[in-house]
């Protein structure tokens, strides 16, 4: 089908649109114009359109002649228009301009626009095709050399290569498994073009192959008064980890075939976790390898990936292994509760194999295709809290918890270690500066709020550099750093400890908290005030807290008749529950019983026993369940100043891990009631308390005491000290 076009036109109206469009259309003057610079312009064009065609190859040149003899302009412009190879919205463009002046000087940018890409395309076209010939002119020498290397009889890169790779299959010692995957892919690399991409690939995966230590390993240091100097000289405490690494030396000494133990160190941060595994490597000998695992989401980083890959390697673990050099070495895997997940996989899955001793004998890395012996291996994991290790993972591994070290441990690691290691690392010599002990214990407690000691090394290089500036401008050593001093060099002090007031306080207990950087104490407020029963609370605490105020409401509402408080006082009072510092995010169950215990002090108006701090679950029948983190807490309440702490009496095992000199300093009692906890925390007995719990957990009280109101507390806070 041949279309002329006639006439331009515009569309005014559809009138219809089946079987075929009819439309009403308005006809289109178009403006004519004579004169030197139309003439121009059409040269000018003409000319544009010829080089247009030799640049172009998609417009034949016999188009030139027929254009050439086209002498009205506005049809020389529609006709070069529609040999133009543009998008149609440019055609249309051109198409809608009545001006003939106008359509030729749009179609002049437009062929200029157009022949600037072309002759961008003919140098992009030009510079392949050149290096495409360069190509083949070292392809074609390449193999002009190695024919001319066969006739004279000498052996040609690639042969050089697989001579050498052969004689280090050779010297590896490689397992027969390995040894044949190896000789296979060498014979392979053999027969590849030099510059093949496959052949790069294989390269690298013998390179691999015949670099891991298959055979080489160390020996263990088997004498256990060696090992044990060694970890007491690189860290103060953590007698539990020491003791396990002795028991393994022991054991290794008496038997040779050995698994290697896999420990999972659990601590807050800055408590030694990753230089304890580095002692651990130089008591036995060993070599030391270490990778984090935090915010790994792919599961091969740990098995490596195919060899399909374009960039593949070998996972995490092999890494570390070529890395060592020995395939029995301390290896440690950090940050293992900071693991992640995604579409790529689960790393945490791909970890069982690695830290199951059952199954590490065959390790599958998928870019190496044969399996590896870690059963030699000693693996080592840290981490800060437990809960976010997957369970399985969890359950192949030996937990040892490195809590939070106490002020006077701190110090002493602060003397041993600490000190001189800034002293050195600032450019000082140990008698330019001396610091006295009082004056590291006010750093610790007013300057660092945390478990471990790394926020106190900081605080003491900062302090050795202040003394460095002092020296350097003139000031004679030795500077000598006591209490008064420590202002001066460090500032204020950032934290205010959190000392108890040892004032009783209607309705406000002191809790005990334990947190990733250790332990804290937490007040606990509750307030009565007139209302229709609502429970208010706040503080932002999570819902196991929530809930745990819920059923210290309910226990007291149970219990209100014994406790001296109306049965009905729920109808006609609010109760509001609050835990101060309310941007903090607060979660748990173990502030049960201080929860209860400030909701029956307001709503009996007695005063709770400023000393004393407590930590406990409660149910609803008034049983104290146990909790975790007993140290931690206790060495909180040590800190704060507090003389007595209750704790449930199922943590009595716990109470061996609290050091002898706190537990000389505080009264530890135990408690497996909540009328034990009201009658030792409250300024006067409760009518009640102390009775005794039968089977079901039902309370037998014969005795009930009114509500007291407002103010009574002050009446007769006397009778009641003396009472208490």
């Amino acid at each position: 089908v041949l279309v002329e076009g006639l006439q331009r036109v515009r569309i005014e109206e559809f009138v219809e649109t089946e079987p075929c469009f009819r439309v009403q259309v308005e006809e289109i003057a178009e403006i004519e114009e004579e004169g030197p610079e139309i003439e121009a312009l059409i040269r000018t064009v003409q000319d544009q359109f010829a080089e247009y065609v030799k640049l172009s190859r998609k417009v034949p040149s016999e188009v030139i002649v027929a254009i050439n003899s086209i002498n009205e302009p506005g049809r020389l412009a529609d006709t070069i228009s529609a040999q133009l190879v543009v998008a149609v919205e440019k055609k249309q463009a051109l198409l809608e301009i009545p001006s003939v002046r106008e359509r030729l000087e749009e179609l002049v940018l437009l062929l200029g626009s157009e022949m600037e890409i072309l002759q961008l395309e003919k140098k992009i076209h030009v510079r392949v095709r050149k290096q495409l010939e360069k190509n083949q002119k070292e392809y074609y020498l390449r193999e002009q050399m190695r024919a001319i290397q066969k006739e004279l009889g000498e052996k040609d890169a690639i042969a050089t290569e697989v001579e050498e790779f052969k004689e280090r299959i050779e010297k590896a010692k490689l397992p027969k498994h390995v040894r044949e995957q190896a000789l296979h892919e060498l014979g392979r690399l053999e027969k590849m073009p030099p510059m093949a991409a496959e052949a790069v690939v294989v390269r690298t995966y013998l390179d691999w192959l015949v670099s891991l230590p298959w055979s080489k390993e160390t020996r263990d240091r088997l004498d256990i008064a060696v090992a044990e100097d060694i970890l007491d000289e690189d860290h103060y405490g953590l007698e539990k980890v020491k003791e396990r690494i002795l028991e393994f030396l022991a054991v290794r000494h008496l038997t040779k075939k050995m698994k290697g133990p896999i420990l999972c160190l659990v601590g807050p941060p800055g408590v030694g976790k990753t230089s304890l595994a580095r002692s651990i490597a130089r008591a036995l000998g060993r070599k030391f390898v270490r990778f984090s695992l935090g915010g790994v989401r792919d599961e091969a980083e740990i098995r490596g990936h195919r060899r399909t890959y374009i960039g593949a390697m070998p996972g995490k673990v092999i890494q570390a292994l070529k890395q060592a050099g020995s395939r029995n070495p301390v290896m440690l895997l950090d940050e293992i509760d900071k693991m992640s997940m995604d579409f790529r996989g689960d790393p945490a899955s791909a970890l069982l194999e690695v830290l199951d001793p059952e199954q590490n004998s065959n390790f599958g890395d998928h870019y190496m295709e044969v399996t590896f012996d870690l059963s030699n291996v000693f693996f080592i994991t840290t981490a800060n809290v437990i809960h976010n290790i997957p369970r399985p993972l969890l359950d192949r591994m030996e937990v040892i918890q490195l809590p939070g070290y106490t002020e006077e441990e701190k110090l002493e690691i602060a003397k041993r270690h600490l000190w001189g290691k800034q002293v050195a690392a600032n450019g000082l010599k140990e008698d330019q500066i001396i610091i006295s002990d009082k004056a590291i214990q006010k750093i610790i407690a007013q300057y660092t709020r945390e478990a471990g000691v790394r926020n106190l090394e900081r605080e003491l290089g900062a302090m050795c550099r202040k003394v460095a500036k002092e020296i350097v401008q003139g000031e004679e050593p030795p500077i000598r750093v006591n209490v008064n001093s420590i202002e001066k060099l460090l500032g204020s002090p950032r934290f205010l400890r959190t000392v108890s007031e040892g004032e009783s306080k209607v309705g406000v207990a002191t809790g005990l908290a334990y947190t990733q950087v250790g332990g804290d104490i937490l007040s606990i407020e509750a307030t009565v005030m007139p209302g229709k029963g609502q429970l208010i609370i706040t503080g932002q605490l999570g819902d196991v807290m929530r809930e745990s105020a819920q059923a210290s409401l309910s226990y007291v509402r149970s219990r209100a008749a014994q406790l001296g408080i109306p049965v009905d006082f729920y109808e006609k009072h609010d109760i509001h529950i609050h835990v101060p510092e309310g941007a903090i995010p607060k979660d748990g169950p173990s502030a049960g019983i201080t929860m209860t215990t400030a909701l029956v002090s307001a709503l009996t108006g007695r005063p709770v026993l400023g000393e004393v701090a407590m930590t406990g679950e409660i149910t609803l029948r008034g049983r104290i369940l146990p909790i975790g983190g007993v140290k931690e807490k206790v060495l909180a309440a040590h800190r704060a100043g507090i003389k007595r702490v209750l704790l449930p009496e199922e943590n009595e095992k716990d109470l061996e891990d609290i050091p002898a000199n706190v537990r000389k300093k505080i009264e530890i009692e135990l408690v497996d009631h909540m009328d034990l906890v009201l009658e030792k925390a409250l300024l006067a007995p409760i009518p009640g308390a102390g009775v005794d719990v039968d089977d079901s957990g039902d309370i037998e009280s014969e005795a009930s005491m009114p509500f007291l109101p407002p103010g009574f507390e002050q009446r007769s806070q006397q009778q009641w000290v003396g009472n208490s």
